[in-house]
């Protein structure tokens, strides 16, 4: 199973808000480069970059989410007297010497048009995050999945059983399971799954929500959502219907160790 770290930004700030309310935001590094330098030195793949303000319906972040795309290409070359393994979140494997590879980057917020998508790839962007596209204009969805087959992430952030859009502000008015069924025939990377009620509360994650979601939708399941510890992790990385797990508020407050994190996710 794969950690993905979440890096969520408003006002060119990393922030976490708390069940989605902007009102209830805390700021945790004012520079987002040093917030994706610290996951890439630790040997992260894959790094999860919402643009909150896009997602709340603002002006997207574009200049900085290029820059992180950019950042995160690059080779890493630890110091010389650095010779400690680094955990890589593939699998549980490890990667050594004084060269690293670069990561990629996994975007969401406010991509709800074609013309939108297509930028995050010219960006750099290696996968889209998408959920009002799919209940607005399937057709779209359904075309970016078959000319970029393997980088669509379908997201469905879930608050009591109904799917929620536009930063969690409105409502689709569809089932998980009518959007599953529409989704299971289309070559999507992922469905990220989201328990809305459990995100950014240090709750503990819905993975029993992730795994029947990813089985109605026949494919891979991200969890999203309320993770705190490297036991939750363990727990979910036992499952095989999930592919990855993000983690946002246990990283920046300390009670999760990074290194510890990369290891859980490799335990199973």
């Amino acid at each position: 199973m794969q950690l993905l770290p979440a890096i969520d930004l408003r006002g060119g700030q990393v922030v976490r808000l708390e069940r989605g309310d902007d009102g209830r935001r805390t700021v945790y590094d004012a520079d987002p480069s040093r917030a994706l330098r610290r996951y890439r030195e630790a040997g992260v793949a894959r790094i999860h970059v919402v643009d909150l303000d896009a997602a709340f319906g603002g002006p997207p972040q574009r200049g900085v989410v290029q820059e992180l795309a950019r950042k995160a290409a690059e080779a890493i070359r630890p110091p010389a007297d650095e010779r400690t393994d680094r955990f890589a979140c593939d699998a549980g494997s490890r990667r050594t010497g004084s060269e690293g590879g670069g990561a990629r980057i996994q975007l969401g917020g406010g991509l709800r048009d074609r013309e939108a998508v297509e930028w995050a790839f010219a960006a750099g962007c290696e996968r889209a995050v998408v959920t009002s596209l799919i209940v607005r204009d399937f057709g779209v969805f359904a075309g970016l999945c078959r000319d970029y087959p393997g980088r669509m992430v379908a997201a469905l952030d879930i608050d009591g059983g109904e799917v929620r859009l536009a930063g969690w502000t409105e409502s689709a008015d569809r089932s998980p399971a009518a959007l599953c069924a529409q989704l299971a025939d289309l070559p999507v990377a992922a469905v990220l799954v989201t328990d809305i009620s459990r995100d950014g509360m240090m709750q503990g994650p819905n993975i029993d929500l992730a795994c029947r979601i990813g089985t109605m939708a026949g494919a891979p399941a991200i969890l999203s959502g309320g993770v705190r510890s490297a036991a939750d992790l363990e727990a979910a990385a036992r499952r095989p219907e999930i592919e990855a797990a993000i983690v946002g508020r246990a990283l920046y407050d300390g009670s999760l160790a990074l290194e510890e994190a990369l290891e859980a996710c490799g335990s199973a």
